[in-house]
């Protein structure tokens, strides 16, 4: 498991857009033809909220074995590969930079058809469409922060009870109708 790092929340920088596509770009060419698509996903794709100015990328792929014989050709672009990390059916890894070790992007990989996809689109999606509950959890995260400044796990279990409540109002309302993945900005390599 990567160790905790410092909670530092930053207003929402539309460069972490930018380095979202950027980066999908490298994936693409590190994965090949088993990436379908590699979404922006996070509180950095969010523009109405600060985030921990880590990049969360979703990627999808035909299938994990495929991804898994990608790992070298992963690796090799500087992250670290931590597996299912207790997520079945998720590939995690994470990105630091060499010299000063701060993390920088995670990785969220899953196959094709996994509910998690859904489950992070959704939960993305609904934000941005909402404000209000967009302005609430960015509450919550600084609550959060406050209480754990110096632990990123606790500080993600701290907000998972709101989180968790949100998700299920999040996916209820995105397979309740016509809402498809926000494809502005967020969808960063097809």
């Amino acid at each position: 498991m990567p160790p905790p790092i410092k909670v530092e929340l930053r207003p929402h920088d539309q460069r972490w857009v930018e380095n979202a596509l950027a980066e999908s770009q490298t994936l693409a060419s590190a994965i090949g033809p088993a990436l379908l698509v590699a979404h922006h996903v996070g509180s950095t794709a969010i523009p109405a909220i600060r985030a921990k100015p880590i990049l969360d990328l979703l990627p999808v792929v035909v299938d994990l074995a495929a991804l898994d014989r990608s790992r070298a050709n992963i690796e090799a672009l500087g992250y670290e590969w931590w597996g299912e990390l207790g997520l079945p059916g998720r590939r995690y890894c994470t990105k630091s930079d060499p010299k000063t070790g701060r993390r920088l992007i995670q990785l969220h990989c899953y196959a094709d058809g996994s509910p998690e996809i859904v489950r992070h689109l959704a939960f993305r999606d609904y934000l941005r469409q909402n404000p209000n509950i967009a302005t609430v959890y960015d509450q919550e995260k600084a609550q959060c922060q406050r209480l754990h400044p110096d632990d990123s796990h606790a500080y993600g279990d701290c907000k998972a009870v709101w989180i968790e409540k949100i998700e299920a109002e999040a996916v209820a309302w995105f397979e309740s109708g016509p809402n498809l993945p926000d494809s502005d900005q967020h969808c960063c390599f097809t």
